[in-house]
C-alpha cells in the first residue's frame, strides 16, 4: 500500500541529489537557530512537485529539513537542503540500528482509523481478548502470507498479550483464492487457513457470503492493495512480510513522535 521513497520519487518527479553534509561547530547553537523555513515557504520552493506541504522541521541529517508532503492523497517524507536548491527523495537509514527512518515516518504519516475495521469475520491467532490486537489482511495463497503466518504464531507463543485478527483479502492474481477465502470465512477456521497456506486442498464454502467483497471494498477505502498487510491499533499500516521480532518491535515502538517544528 505504502510506496517506497524510490517509487515515490518517480511518482513525484522529484530530482535526486547526492550531497555531503559535514557537521560543523555551531558554537552552542542549533541548526534551527540559523535556518528557518515555514510550510508556506517550502510549498513555494516545491511548487509543481507536490500538492501540499504538511510540516517542516530540522532533520537529524545535518544540512536538511524534513518536509512532509502530500501528492495525490498520499503523504510522503522528503528532504530539502538548507540552500533550498536541492530536494532529496530517498530513504534515510540509521546505520547503527538499520532502522529505516523514512519508511517509519511515512507509515506514521499515513495512519488510518483502525476502529472502522470490523472483526466479526476474522480468524484469530492468539487470545481474542489480548490487550494488543493487530489486524492482518491476508490471501490464502499468498507466498509472503505463508512466511508471515509462521511469524505470527511465534509472536503469540512469546507474547500472550498480542493477537492477530486475520481478514481474508484474496488477490485477483490468485484466481482460486476467493473460494478458499470464502470457505475459511464460512467456517471461521484457522485450521483451514493453515491448510490452504500449506498448499493443501480445503473444502468448498459451506455458506453464501459477500464478506470477501466487503473486505475488498474496505481495503480499497483504506488504500490497502497487497497482502499481507498489518494494521496496528494506532492506525499504522505496514505492508509486507516482517519477522516476529520486528512485528513486536514495531508494536512497541509506535509511530515516530513528531519533532518540534512548523506545522
Amino acid at each position: 500500500m505504502i510506496r517506497s521513497l524510490a517509487a515515490a520519487a518517480v511518482a513525484l518527479a522529484l530530482p535526486l541529489a547526492a550531497h555531503a553534509f559535514p557537521a560543523k561547530d555551531l558554537g552552542g547553537k542549533t541548526c534551527a537557530d540559523c535556518h528557518k523555513l515555514t510550510p508556506a515557504e517550502a510549498e513555494k520552493v516545491l511548487k509543481g512537485l507536490v500538492d501540499k506541504v504538511l510540516a517542516v522541521r530540522v532533520s537529524d541529517v545535518s544540512g536538511l529539513w524534513d518536509v512532509d508532503v502530500e501528492k495525490q492523497g498520499h503523504k510522503i517524507p522528503a528532504y530539502l537542503h538548507f540552500s533550498k536548491k536541492y530536494v532529496v527523495a530517498g530513504n534515510v537509514i540509521r546505520l547503527d540500528t538499520s532502522e529505516d527512518l523514512t519508511r517509519e515516518r511515512e507509515i506514521g504519516l499515513n495512519r488510518i482509523d483502525a476502529s472502522v475495521i470490523p472483526l466479526d469475520d476474522a480468524v484469530v491467532i492468539g487470545n481474542p481478548k489480548a490487550a494488543h490486537k493487530i489486524v492482518v489482511f491476508d490471501d490464502p495463497e499468498c507466498p509472503f502470507c505463508v512466511k508471515i503466518h509462521a511469524e505470527m504464531k511465534k509472536v503469540v507463543a512469546e507474547r500472550k498479550d498480542i493477537a492477530f485478527f486475520i481478514k481474508m483479502l484474496p488477490l485477483d492474481s490468485h484466481p482460486t483464492a476467493r473460494k478458499k477465502a470464502e470457505a475459511i470465512i464460512c467456517a471461521k477456521s484457522l485450521q483451514l487457513l493453515d491448510d490452504s497456506l500449506a498448499g493443501k486442498a480445503i473444502p468448498e464454502p459451506t455458506c453464501q457470503t459477500d464478506q470477501v467483497d466487503q473486505n475488498k471494498a474496505l481495503a480499497a477505502q483504506l488504500g490497502i492493495r497487497s497482502t499481507p498487510t498489518l494494521v496496528f491499533a494506532d492506525g499504522r499500516v505496514v505492508p509486507g512480510y516482517r519477522p516476529a521480532d520486528k512485528i513486536i518491535e514495531t508494536l512497541e515502538r509506535g509511530a515516530p513522535a513528531p519533532k518540534k517544528g512548523a506545522k
